[in-house]
């Protein structure tokens, strides 16, 4: 991976906030800690841009989660939870992210993708090709697709100083850290 960090480097950040959400709560009993997520991604660059992708629900108990988002500097991005006949919900923001980062690269030296979804492949292979921005990725290793890891510029595995980027749930000790 050769990748280029100064200063001056117009950085946009695409949060892909339910996978990283279903990360740390399936791998560590734990939360998000969204500031630091950001804060590394854009690793003291120009931040032209940060967005996180949300999915609403009926009952909006998800108003507090936003309005902390906001205050970080993150733009909220939202759509409706979809619930089919018979149950099946789904919740998914992949075209939606995808479109804003191919739209929003010409302005961009970096884009930086916090997901470790293996769909957005695609996309940084496109966005390296087309625009010639530089596509990060930040997210947990343990869930992240292995070639995702491999055509990005660069990868930020967040499994290995997982305090950095978690927030213990309530009273729940985040496994394998002490202190």
């Amino acid at each position: 991976m050769s990748v280029i960090k100064h200063k001056e480097q117009r950085v946009g950040v695409f949060i892909d906030t339910q996978n990283l959400y279903h990360s740390a709560k399936n791998i560590y009993k734990a939360k998000v800690n969204f500031d630091n997520v950001l804060k590394e991604s854009v690793a003291g660059r120009q931040l032209i841009r940060a967005r996180a992708y949300v999915v609403t629900t009926e009952s909006g108990e998800e108003q507090s989660f936003f309005e902390a988002m906001k205050k970080l500097g993150i733009e909220i991005i939202t759509k409706d939870l979809q619930i089919f006949f018979g149950g099946a919900k789904k919740a998914d923001w992949d075209v939606g992210m995808a479109i804003d980062a191919v739209t929003m690269a010409p302005k961009l030296d970096a884009v930086i993708l916090a997901t470790g979804d293996g769909d957005f492949i695609p996309l940084v292979e496109y966005l390296q090709r087309h625009s010639g921005t530089q596509v990060e990725v930040i997210s947990f290793g343990k869930s992240s697709s292995s070639k995702l890891r491999e055509v990005c510029d660069d990868f930020i595995d967040m499994d290995e100083d997982p305090k950095k980027y978690l927030i213990a749930h309530r009273n729940w000790k985040i496994p394998g850290i002490t202190g």
